[in-house]
């Protein structure tokens, strides 16, 4: 008679020699994607074909399905399947020249730019630039839009200080400092004081002041960093709709402040297109014995088009894009397939993403586990398990891979809470799948890059995103191999303020008809 006892052992004992083996092998693996991603990266070459040679990548514009084209080549010339998957349609716009120049009381050229979706010019305007008045009643409001005709109307507030506040806080005296903040305080209350006498929005009253006749719209939307001003959507549909950058907004508001009545002259070059199909891209690595159960990898291909959208997401495209080309080259084989989702839109609402979960139900049912970046150029530095329970066990048990020199850096919190806005993890964690977000060293990245003009390729720090290669391709491949069920069971959510228990977030339908209903 056989001991069953010596058999439990034996299987026991064999079932350790396996895992020593596998650990084993994934320590030389470890190794190989360490030396890959350091001696032989092509993170440069593909941050310059992208942002360089491509550039801006605005939903609907030609430079983003280029971006996209680009992507599927790319993937095919690591020998990676890649397809561009349609999604919806949107309002098709291409970016041109801007040119603003003041003509009275003097010439100078200006720096500024057109927002995005900003009405076409058959040719240049010149026209006087004034500044809102202080409202005391609707009947201010009246009597003002009827002298908007011809002008273009300054719709920002004016801060006399162009210098970042850290400089106030280093050199200025306590009080000084004290002070420049309750002026600065001061003038924004005043100028949402201002606006709420209107009875409009923002959005709302320059659509006014476009019916009433005005020419043009200037807004300065700068971080409070020198150079940088943020750049989003033109609220006009006739009238061009421009961004000045600070430095040059106070020379234009203090003119028309003081009675010079400035002029400007501008034209921009932009091209309304019709409309155009959108797509995310998709690339996939075939698994083993696994190819029905899925891993992914996620990023958003789009950006606003300030600037080159370097960080954000270029350095989250190219970091995923890496990682599969090292998977590919050094671990083709692995048991789950690994898919890779560069998704488009994400910048007017998750929509590429969103898509993707509510159009692929087949894959979202058998999708164990997706890792997303979106956060800038920095290292890793923290995952927050999402509110999945059992994220801590196998998280944890990846993470052992990655060396000690970058996983230092990194924290965790499980189990977390879900996410229910910000990236493109979020309608994955809504449709229950454990999807992480990457947490990353800031860099200046909100006041800085975000959104912004200076968003381009010099502010990438490329030893950081080496380390993402690293952390990223390890935890995929821990999780594309991994015997054993991923869990994706949810915590019990908190209780809400009212003491009632939150619910967890809920999937939503994307935007399919942007700007064009």
């Amino acid at each position: 008679m056989i001991n069953s006892r010596f058999i439990g052992l034996t299987l026991l004992s064999v079932t350790s020699l396996f895992h020593q083996v596998d650990a084993q092998e994934m320590k030389i693996n470890v190794d190989a994607i360490v030396k890959e991603a350091t001696e032989h990266s092509e993170l440069e070459r593909l941050a310059h074909e992208l942002l360089d040679g491509i550039g801006t990548r605005l939903v609907g514009s030609p430079q983003m399905k280029q971006a996209n084209d680009w992507v599927v080549s790319t993937y095919q010339s690591w020998g990676i399947s890649a397809q561009n998957e349609a999604y919806g349609d949107w309002k098709a716009w291409e970016r041109g020249n801007t040119t603003i120049e003041l003509t009275h009381p003097r010439k100078q050229q200006l720096v500024g730019r057109q927002l995005a979706w900003t009405p076409s010019m058959k040719k240049a305007i010149e026209a006087e630039v004034i500044i809102l008045p202080k409202f005391t009643d609707v009947t201010d409001v009246t009597t003002f839009l009827k002298t908007v005709k011809g002008k273009i109307v300054l719709m920002s507030p004016y801060f006399p200080s162009g210098r970042p506040e850290e400089q106030w806080k280093e050199f200025a005296t306590e009080n000084d400092y004290i002070g420049y903040k309750a002026e600065k305080s001061a003038i924004q209350e005043s100028w949402n004081a201002n606006l709420k006498k209107t009875g409009k929005t923002s959005t709302k009253f320059i659509e006014a002041l476009e019916e009433a006749g005005a020419s043009g719209i200037i807004i300065n939307g700068w971080t409070g960093i020198t150079g940088s001003n943020r750049v989003f959507d033109a609220k006009t549909k006739s009238i061009p709709h421009l961004d000045l950058n600070n430095e040059d907004y106070g020379i234009i508001y203090r003119l028309a402040k003081f009675g010079n009545k400035p002029k400007l002259k501008v034209q921009t070059e932009s091209k309304h297109l019709g409309e155009t199909k959108v797509f995310n891209t998709i690339a996939t690595i075939p698994g083993t014995t696994h190819k029905n159960e899925y891993v992914m990898l996620s990023a958003h291909l789009d950006a606003w088009d300030g600037a080159q959208g370097a960080t954000d997401n270029g350095t989250g495209t190219i970091l995923m894009m890496e990682v599969a080309r090292i998977i590919q080259k050094l671990y083709p084989n692995a048991k789950r397939t690994i898919l890779i989702g560069h998704w488009n839109s994400e910048e007017q609402g998750l929509n590429g993403s969103t898509a993707f979960v509510n159009d692929h139900p087949e894959i979202i049912r058998n999708l164990k586990v997706l890792f997303n970046q979106d956060s800038g150029t920095g290292r890793i530095t923290s995952i927050n398990g999402q509110g999945f329970i059992d994220a801590y066990d196998y998280l944890g048990r990846w993470m052992e891979q990655i060396p000690d020199s970058i996983k230092k850096y990194i924290t965790t919190t499980f189990p977390g809470v879900p996410q229910t806005r910000g990236t493109d993890n979020v309608p994955f964690v809504a449709a229950g799948v454990p999807a992480f977000a990457f947490g990353s060293q800031n860099w200046g990245y909100g006041p800085y890059t975000w959104h912004t003009n200076l968003d381009t390729y010099d502010k990438i720090v490329f030893q950081e995103v080496i380390k993402n290669v690293i952390t990223t391709a390890i935890l995929t491949l821990e999780a594309a191999n991994d015997p054993n069920e991923i869990s994706n069971q949810r915590r019990v959510m908190p209780l809400d303020k009212e003491g009632e228990l939150q619910p967890w977030p809920t999937l939503k339908e994307p935007n399919r008809r942007g700007r064009l209903d």
